[in-house]
């Protein structure tokens, strides 16, 4: 196959839709699950400041506010928390290092491989952590969470692009769907330590939960390094001999299979005609490929990079992240509930119950059907919950009920927005441009991440706005527009290739692209040779592009 050079002779195509793929084994399936380990460490870093906020020590800590005495009333134990100002910079700052860290992954990412951009990214991670677990004030805790927050948006960003591109195609949804319950798992284990640490009077309390996250990074990025490279990176550098070897170990079939040589034809005669209908000659030009072509043809970059970064947008809309980061505060608030974190505890035993669900209908139903009915049962939950919280909300019964209603809202969460956004963003885009615009996409996620943190302390907090449970009214409002949103614009890419998608885009619109149905494959259209090779000017010709990217 390949030349004395290194430079791949020859690729066996084909015109077959159905035999660009090998079949699924068991080493293929959990090569690609292990990267969905990486979702612990971003759980785990999100959660587990909800209740360090919490603990008495910390606040003490942090504020010099005595400790409340015994028996304390509800306005003592109001007083006694973080101010505003302080919980929303805690907060936020791991979100506004995400943020510059998934954009700045995309390229690191195309220069040294996406399985190296993760390595680096637990290395950063890992240096911040350090910084905050030494902290004992407020200055080095927030450059701790910033440095951080750097080294989880590489990550965020390019483990979904990672399984995404790795992954077989019956079961990418199932394997990205994977990522998300490694984070609901990390929201756990953050809630289970707070939970056990809360009470100490030491430094322990806020150390030990934040010291645990190194083990996370050190396992992900240990067990990584032994798994293979993104084949459609070494496509895109013009390595097709790396790529073939890539291929042969994630599928576990031997280099020469036909259905090592068909896939591996199939990602070069895409990367081509994606070369060929937008062209790269520089860096910048690269980044501006992003941006070209019509706001209202589906297939173009930018109505790609605009439905990446708008999912992630809708995926914060969704409110979640405030039962998350300040479900145990907001508890605290309804004033007849003895342990806010017990219920903070339990709501997220129900993220995490739930998400597995979404193994199975993702790849069953559909990536659009999970996201239109999900966003219409969240936004039922969350009305329901400001009408009653409004109303009654001094009723214990009422609280109940409100939080009966707060887990089923999870469960819609989780079982379908949750998941459904991150596997729509790694399948969208076309090679040239997809590690940045996965990038941008993950950006977007941290940039709103950041803002609702920001926000959502002055609109709860009793010296604040104090909206307590008409918070929720927002919530589903944004969730109405969550539901509208994914029934316009979200395409169905269930079962298809990559590759396929793209066509797909090309040739449907978002509300009937569930009934589109492959037809013919790229190396076809491109040219094969009556050998039933690809056309040795497309294998050069990608080779010669890649050498310059």
């Amino acid at each position: 196959m390949s030349d004395r050079d290194g430079k791949v002779a020859e690729v066996t195509a084909t015109t077959d839709v159905n035999r660009i793929e090998a079949p699924i084994t068991w080493k293929a399936y959990f090569m690609v699950a292990f990267a969905a380990f990486g979702g612990i460490y971003f759980g785990y870093d999100s959660g587990y400041i909800n209740g360090v906020k919490g603990m008495p020590y910390f606040i003490h800590q942090q504020t010099g506010k005595p400790y409340p005495p015994p028996n304390p009333t509800d306005e003592e134990n109001a007083a006694f928390a973080l101010e505003a100002w302080r919980d929303s910079l805690i907060t936020s700052i791991l979100s506004a290092g995400t943020f510059f860290g998934a954009i700045i992954a995309g390229d690191i990412a195309d220069f040294i491989g996406r399985r190296m951009t993760i390595i680096a990214g637990c290395t950063v991670f890992m240096i911040g952590v350090i910084l905050q677990t030494a902290s004992a004030g407020l200055g080095l805790l927030v450059a701790g969470r910033l440095i951080a927050g750097f080294g989880v948006g590489f990550v965020s960003a390019i483990i979904i692009l990672y399984m995404s591109e790795c992954s077989p195609r019956k079961i990418r949804g199932a394997v990205v769907a994977g990522y998300q319950f490694a984070i609901t798992i990390g929201l756990l284990l953050a809630a289970c330590v707070d939970y056990g640490t809360q009470d100490r009077m030491d430094t322990g309390s806020y150390r030990i939960p934040i010291a645990i996250q190194m083990l996370w990074a050190l396992l992900l990025g240990g067990g990584i390094a032994f798994l293979p490279d993104s084949p459609r990176y070494f496509v895109k550098r013009g390595k097709l001999d790396k790529a073939a070897n890539s291929l042969s170990r994630l599928r576990g079939q031997p280099v020469s299979s036909d259905f090592v040589q068909n896939e591996l034809a199939e990602i070069v005669a895409n990367h081509e005609y994606e070369l060929q209908v937008v062209p790269q000659s520089s860096y910048w030009s690269s980044w501006a490929n992003c941006f070209k072509g019509s706001l209202r043809k589906p297939s173009s970059n930018l109505r790609r990079t605009i439905l990446g970064t708008s999912m992630q947008m809708m995926q914060q809309w969704t409110g979640v992240n405030f039962i998350f980061y300040f479900g145990t505060t907001f508890f605290n608030q309804l004033g007849t509930i003895d342990n806010p974190f017990l219920i903070s505890l339990i709501t997220t035993l129900v993220n995490v119950c739930s998400t597995p669900i979404s193994f199975w209908t993702i790849e069953r139903f559909g990536r659009r059907p999970l996201l239109i009915w999900g966003a219409l049962g969240m936004l039922i939950c969350e009305f329901l919950v400001a009408i009653m919280g409004t109303v009654d909300g001094d009723n214990p019964a009422t609280v109940r009920a409100m939080i009966a209603f707060i887990c089923i809202y999870i469960f819609f969460f989780a079982s379908t927005w949750g998941p459904g956004a991150w596997v729509v963003i790694g399948e969208i885009f076309p090679l040239p441009i997809r590690s940045r615009g996965v990038g941008l996409s993950t950006a977007s996620n941290w940039l709103w991440n950041c803002i609702i943190t920001v926000i959502t302390p002055y609109l709860v907090n009793e010296d604040k706005a104090f909206l307590q449970a008409k918070v929720f009214f927002l919530w589903g409002a944004l969730c109405t527009a969550c539901f509208v949103y994914a029934y316009l614009l979200v395409p169905e890419t269930k079962g298809l290739s990559l590759e396929q998608v793209d066509k797909m885009l090309e040739e449907t619109t978002p509300r009937t692209s569930s009934r589109w149905v492959p037809h013919t494959t790229f190396a076809a259209e491109l040219g094969m040779t009556e050998k039933g090779t690809l056309a040795p000017e497309i294998v050069q010709e990608v080779e010669r592009k890649g050498s310059v990217v």
